[in-house]
């Protein structure tokens, strides 16, 4: 059955509009809500691990900061696919009550087994498939780069948020009171889902197009979607381990003390998110975003080989924080984006619930993987590791084709 095009007798203006603009920002919002809930406790919980009674088990301390994308990664598919058929607002709401629930277990628990059962129920409101859906439902294509160049950017000045207000909060209210305002922030975010995000179609139109059923092993075996679900889990497996290693080498090579952390964090991160705005408008006007990208991949290379040989030095490690968020920033703009527009419209959810499952796994092998390495090899080897795993990401990205350039300004907004 075809559904018939609906035309404006009064197009959209090329900017975004205010809908867009609204939807976009109060679903980046609540995305950034709940990446706050990962990120508070990556500055920290190496060290609060110490002070718990299992707490001198690494991989179990990795595991636990890890954890939260193991299991993220078993539900964002269903979750993708659940938001296909019973709306995407549904969905999420339901995801950010479990990720409370999560919350509350592990500010009761004392030890680091019982903080792990805690993030693995917070990871299984598994929302990140059904909130990038949602902003893609809500956008036209033109402006949805921007839109999820929103969510990037959300994410980014969360973790530069946490890197400062971590030690901080640590120190005044501890790490249980830190889950505690984690899940009062996720009771303000399904405030937003209800009242404040704009209400869209339970099965999303598709812009004038007749709805056809996609396998969802045609998603899976989707060449160039594969490129991008491996990219994103090499991204976020860096950026955990990353900082299984960084604020240790911190406090022992620049004599700096867990509380002044912010003071690199925080210019690193705001200053790459200015930095990284240029590359992705250039990318996305002239049709260069594959250069864009490839380029942001093998910085991010440069990054982890440069981690690996000057971990000491801390005036280049304070260099490489910088390089290495301007490149995460690229990066987790434009990926979203290009799985939106490369996956069949009636699998838009499906196919953002395995991107964000791979983007789950990464979290997760990060903890797990660097705390392994790290106890077992020493710190520069999880460097050694997380290069090899971004040169064969740069091999695979520098032959993909041309990415797809963004549209025309269209004269509707999605139904």
């Amino acid at each position: 059955m075809t559904i018939a095009t609906q035309t404006s007798p009064n197009p959209l203006p090329d900017g975004m509009s205010r809908a867009e603009i609204l939807a976009s920002s109060s679903l980046a919002s609540i995305f950034a809500l709940r990446m706050l809930g990962l990120f508070l406790i990556l500055p920290v919980f190496a060290i609060h691990a110490k002070s718990l009674p299992d707490g001198d088990n690494t991989t179990l301390v990795g595991l636990a900061m890890g954890i939260y994308g193991l299991t993220q990664a078993c539900l964002q598919i269903p979750f993708g696919i659940a938001s296909d058929k019973f709306g995407r607002k549904r969905i999420i709401v339901i995801g950010l009550t479990l990720f409370a629930c999560g919350a509350l277990i592990a500010a009761f628990s004392h030890t680091v087994m019982g903080i792990l059962i805690g993030r693995a129920v917070q990871g299984a409101g598994a929302i990140s498939a059904a909130i990038t859906a949602l902003i893609a439902d809500a956008t036209r294509e033109e402006h949805r780069t921007k839109a999820m160049a929103m969510v990037g950017g959300s994410i980014g000045i969360t973790f530069a948020l946490s890197l400062v207000a971590a030690p901080a909060l640590y120190q005044g209210i501890g790490m249980n009171g830190i889950f505690i305002m984690t899940a009062l922030l996720s009771v303000a975010a399904i405030g937003v889902v209800i009242w404040i995000t704009p209400a869209m179609p339970a099965v999303p139109a598709l812009h004038g197009t007749a709805q056809e059923k996609v396998t969802f092993s045609a998603v899976l075996k989707n060449p160039e979607l594969m490129r991008l679900n491996y990219g994103v889990f090499v991204l976020h497996l860096t950026q955990v381990a990353m900082f299984v290693v960084v604020p240790s080498a911190l406090i022992q090579y620049a004599d700096m003390p867990l509380a002044s952390h912010w003071k690199v964090y925080l210019p690193a991160v705001l200053g790459s998110f200015f930095a990284m705005l240029p590359a992705i408008i250039v990318g996305e006007k002239q049709g260069k975003m594959k250069q864009v990208f490839v380029a942001a991949i093998a910085l991010l290379l440069a990054v982890q080989i440069g981690f690996w040989q000057f971990l000491t030095n801390p005036a280049i490690l304070m260099g490489l924080l910088f390089a290495f968020f301007l490149a995460f920033n690229i990066l987790e703009a434009s990926q979203p984006s290009l799985v939106s527009r490369i996956a069949p419209p009636a699998a838009k959810g499906a196919a953002l619930g395995v991107y964000n499952t791979l983007q789950a796994l990464g979290l997760a092998c990060g903890g797990l993987l660097g705390g392994w390495v790290k106890q077992h090899a020493g710190a520069s080897s999880v460097f050694i590791v997380s290069a090899f795993l971004t040169l064969l990401w740069l091999i695979i990205a520098n032959n993909m084709p041309e990415l797809p350039r963004r549209a025309k300004a269209s004269q509707q907004l999605p139904a």
